[in-house]
């Protein structure tokens, strides 16, 4: 059972390995917390469900990648983001989720974002972020990246849930406020997986 950093580490280093009682444990201690963060993007307990098991199932078919234990939290959460990502990409080929979208942005900025657009789009949220200034930069990163909840992250940095409100509240107006050019896909975007 993990408690500690110290044993979590040591089980990392097994999955590394190739334990599967390890997959185990990693299983049942990241499962709620990544429930948590895929649930503030999906509904539907069936589909977190789904994109959980395929979670877990791409971090054993690459443990042997992870280098830096250090990073693993960030590693699995990014995992679970890119695979809401890829839920919501086939959603917006069905057509009842397209007229959902159509309703609140124009037909041209509905049209389907390219590897191209979506790798600029990227690039340009990953520079915004880097420009906030430090701790709101980590705030904002314990919040997106790591799925921490507001009194998660406030217990973490020993600061009040007031403060990481504040400076969650500015991240997201500085950065949206610097996409404008994208338009209301990109808000779209924005609000979903950010």
């Amino acid at each position: 059972m993990i408690h500690k950093d110290k044993s979590l580490n040591k089980v990392i280093a097994k999955l590394c390995g190739g334990d599967k009682n390890a997959l185990d444990e990693i299983y049942n201690y990241y499962y709620p917390k990544l429930y948590a963060f895929a649930k503030s993007f999906l509904k539907v307990d069936d589909d977190i469900n789904d994109i959980l098991q395929e979670v877990f199932v791409k971090l054993w078919l690459n443990r042997q990648k992870i280098k830096n234990i250090d990073t693993f939290n960030s590693y699995l959460f990014t995992i679970t983001k890119n695979h809401i990502i890829s839920y919501f990409r086939i959603k917006s080929k069905n057509h009842e989720f397209e007229s959902r979208l159509k309703e609140i942005a124009s037909p041209e900025q509905t049209s389907e974002i390219t590897d191209i657009e979506y790798k600029e789009l990227k690039g340009k949220l990953e520079e915004l972020i880097d420009q906030l200034p430090e701790k709101r930069k980590i705030i904002f990163k314990l919040s997106r990246e790591d799925g921490l909840s507001h009194a998660e992250i406030a217990e973490k940095l020993d600061i009040s849930i007031k403060t990481v409100e504040d400076h969650m509240r500015h991240a997201l107006k500085f950065v949206k406020k610097h996409m404008k050019s994208f338009e209301t896909i990109v808000i779209l975007y924005i609000s979903l997986f950010l």
